[in-house]
């Protein structure tokens, strides 16, 4: 694997990131901060715990998780689309570089910023709530591994998507939905039994689920569950971009 290539696609992406800080750092975090505020006064006013756990505390990993998610895609797609849409992504498939090194460089990038987003939203949401972190480690490996897989998904977008309209359906009519269906604002227990066995049916509350434990050791569903819903997602996207590059479907077309 040819490293110096996924640092020249990583540090491009990178630099990106960096030139425009508002856009892409304190524009999500300030979108996120409004969510905690609007749901942590309405909400929490109406309710004080749950399971024990201040609401507004409650929220906080799936406000991450949610944050995480939506900036992944975004990144990703858009690295992508840009390159498809002014024609340098030619260059790219030109270059004597790997499917793997290519990818590497655009996902690693979007997934990098989507964990800096992260950290700096739960560095905030220390001055509102108190917020312990009971497994640290764990907390930031689960948020890695869902950024990249999120953001492979999203690179699948880019590639998939033949306009802005397109770019923009799927987080937008997709993710944005099963997210706050997800468990990100609530959790199952709180639901009838019908409607808490469908929000399981729903594969985004097994990574909120599963980043909570994280913090409080409280989960909607087992730990094991939402690891293994997590891997899964990872290699049905890492597959699915394997299989484009192979075939060149809406990349040489």
């Amino acid at each position: 694997m040819n490293a110096r290539s996924i640092l020249t696609i990583f540090n491009f992406e990178m630099a990106r990131f960096w030139r425009t800080p508002w856009e892409s750092l304190a524009a999500p975090v300030v979108s996120t901060v409004l969510y905690f505020v609007v749901f942590g006064a309405a909400i929490g006013s109406r309710i004080q715990s749950v399971e024990e756990i201040s609401y507004g505390a409650f929220i906080v990993p799936g406000l991450i998780i949610l944050t995480v998610l939506q900036q992944s895609l975004a990144n990703a797609a858009n690295a992508i689309f840009m390159r498809k849409f002014v024609g340098t992504i030619y260059e790219i498939l030109c270059a004597p570089v790997s499917f793997l090194e290519v990818v590497a460089g655009f996902v690693g990038a979007a997934a990098l910023k989507s964990v800096i987003i992260a950290i700096v939203i739960y560095l905030t949401a220390l001055f509102f709530v108190d917020l312990p972190l009971a497994h640290p480690v764990l907390a930031l490996l689960l948020l890695v591994l869902t950024s990249f897989g999120f953001a492979l998904w999203g690179f699948l977008i880019g590639i998939w998507a033949k306009d802005w309209q397109q770019l923009q359906f799927i987080p937008m009519m997709v993710i944005t939905p099963l997210v706050f269906l997800g468990g990100a604002f609530y959790s199952t227990s709180m639901l009838p039994p019908f409607w808490a066995a469908v929000a399981k049916l729903n594969p985004v509350l097994y990574l909120v689920s599963g980043f909570r434990w994280t913090f409080f050791g409280l989960a909607d569903v087992p730990l094991a569950a939402s690891v293994l819903a997590l891997a899964i997602f990872l290699a049905l996207g890492f597959l699915a971009v394997w299989a484009i590059f192979r075939t060149g479907w809406r990349l040489r077309a």
